[in-house]
């Protein structure tokens, strides 16, 4: 019997040299980023056609098709006679916020639950004392707003330490789910507070950190559990 004989591996083809990409691409990746990156945030409205033209050095044409481009993908929403502003930081988020956009307030409420839960969970069992000085400091923040009285001041300080919490889990996978949902919850969290912070509806944060701090797994569960439980009940 004749000995098998290796079989070569079959040729790859040669690798051309990369090529530049297109310029409108590179336009979206810049705007992009200036989105991601927090530049631009959410609500605000980005520079105009005109400003883009002279910031970025490229024709009217490119940076038309570059916001539409992310018009299309739900981080921009282009008002006629208003300006275009930013709507969502990823294009999942875009995608969410468009899709519960009409969602029962109620479901929704019970998402954030079931996030904010787990995430407490797991920042206790996983914070770092990094973890504990950040939340701290966005639990300052929160307060200082509500005593402000400034209600959009404290719905952004609100979702901020919420965001931290679940940050502090350590899950990035969940983290980025949150992140990319806080739109939503930012929108039914404006409806719930209304035109103004009423003080019998303020629910203390604290002994959610304190659980966090002291590594309890099981009172940071529940304490969550009962913040996003009144939800929708007007406490905040």
């Amino acid at each position: 019997m004749n000995a098998r004989q290796p079989i070569d591996p079959p040729s790859l083809p040669a690798l051309s040299a990369p090529h530049r990409a297109p310029l409108a691409t590179q336009v979206i990746a810049t705007l992009r980023h200036q989105i991601t990156s927090g530049q631009w945030p959410v609500g605000s409205r980005i520079p105009t056609e005109p400003e883009l033209v002279e910031q970025l050095g490229v024709a009217r044409n490119t940076v038309r098709e570059a916001v539409r481009a992310l018009a299309h993908n739900g981080l921009l929403d282009i008002r006629q006679g208003s300006g275009t502003y930013v709507v969502a930081t990823s294009e999942l988020a875009g995608v969410m916020h468009r899709r519960f956009a009409g969602a029962d307030l109620r479901h929704v409420a019970e998402l954030r639950s079931a996030l904010e839960t787990a995430g407490a969970r797991l920042a206790a069992r996983r914070r770092t004392d990094a973890d504990v000085q950040q939340l701290d400091g966005l639990l300052v923040r929160r307060e200082a707003a509500w005593d402000s009285g400034d209600v959009e001041h404290f719905i952004d300080a609100d979702r901020s330490l919420h965001m931290g919490v679940v940050s502090a889990s350590h899950n990035e996978v969940l983290a980025a789910v949150y992140a990319d949902l806080g739109e939503v919850l930012r929108a039914y969290l404006r409806q719930d507070v209304g035109e103004e912070l009423r003080p019998e509806n303020y629910m203390d944060h604290a002994r959610l950190l304190e659980a966090i701090r002291a590594q309890d797994a099981e009172a940071a569960s529940k304490e969550a559990a009962s913040h996003t439980a009144e939800w929708g009940q007007g406490a905040l």
